[in-house]
């Protein structure tokens, strides 16, 4: 297989609060072989609230991040599903509406960058399903997940809206996602099939509507608990965040103790491809699975 070569958006997530995700992400792509070169002038995408506030603005910033994938003739990808979604519109809209285009381009003009339309947005999920293979990660694997049964929670902005994603995540079924499945069957662990795995994590509506942020995220991972989970694994950061370090808050409105550990999609692949502990970072979370280490 020749070398694979990413332009890695990483969002600023993965940069401050989860920083366990960067690492593992760039300890994957070292043990897979796929060359990785990160967006350092790139910007927060807006989150999903920007454009609420100021869409044009956020199409601009985000058309400025792809603007760096282009100039190196690399594919961008993400590592949230929130970055995903946004870059995903801002090249939509861009690429199905050109007036629009020439008005974004007029503001890059202005830091000497202009949209071209020429790179292609894709998830790292995707990645290493679509494009490394599940045969090859399976080749690949140190440390069978087999003694663990794994909850994979899709999140929203990953799977919809399924039209805008259609191309970038090999049509992924939103009513019937399979893509973490298959990626924990390769890894050798057991998916759990539960309701809840393509659901809402309510992070998005914290600050509006707290409790109903809490029963998202609970019936979630109460859904999963109640299944057997040994853990959950989300492609998400910001599903991460919730169902991590909520749990205590999430268990008193749900009235019912809840403690499983929730790692990031790249942390699973990690473990199972033998890299080091500080590479994984497990150390990070705040419901531990420090001892997942030993799998």
């Amino acid at each position: 297989m020749s070398q694979l070569h990413y332009a890695l958006f990483t969002g600023c997530t993965a940069k401050q609060s989860t920083p366990e995700l960067l690492s593992s992400t760039l300890a994957v792509a070292e043990k897979l072989g796929i060359k990785i070169t990160i967006l350092e002038e790139a910007s927060c995408c807006g989150a999903s609230h920007l454009q609420d506030f100021d869409p044009f603005l956020s199409h601009v910033l985000n058309a400025r991040n792809i603007c760096y994938a282009e100039k190196l003739g690399l594919t961008m990808i993400t590592i949230c599903n929130t970055c995903q979604l946004n870059s995903a519109m801002t090249k939509y809209k861009l690429d199905t509406d050109l007036a629009y285009r020439v008005r974004v381009n007029e503001k890059l003009a202005e830091v000497g960058l202009e949209y071209k339309g020429t790179s292609e947005i894709k998830h790292f999920l995707y990645v290493i399903i679509d494009e490394y293979g599940l045969e090859n990660v399976k080749d690949k694997v140190e440390i069978p997940l087999s003694s663990f049964n794994i909850a994979p929670f899709y999140g929203c902005h990953n799977i919809r809206p399924s039209e805008l994603h259609h191309k970038s995540n090999g049509g992924e079924n939103p009513y019937n996602p399979s893509s973490l499945d298959d990626l924990i069957v390769a890894l050798e662990g057991h998916p759990v099939d539960y309701t809840s795995k393509n659901k809402c994590c309510g992070f998005h509506v914290e600050l509006q509507a707290n409790h109903t942020s809490e029963i998202l995220a609970g019936n979630a991972l109460l859904d999963a608990i109640d299944n057997n989970a040994d853990m959950m694994v989300t492609p998400c950061p910001l599903c991460h965040l919730k169902m991590d370090t909520y749990q205590d808050t999430i268990g008193k409105v749900m009235g019912r103790d809840i403690k499983l550990p929730v790692l990031h999609m790249p942390q699973m692949v990690a473990l199972a491809l033998g890299c080091s502990e500080k590479e994984i970072g497990l150390k990070y979370h705040v419901t531990k699975a420090k001892h997942l280490k030993g799998a």
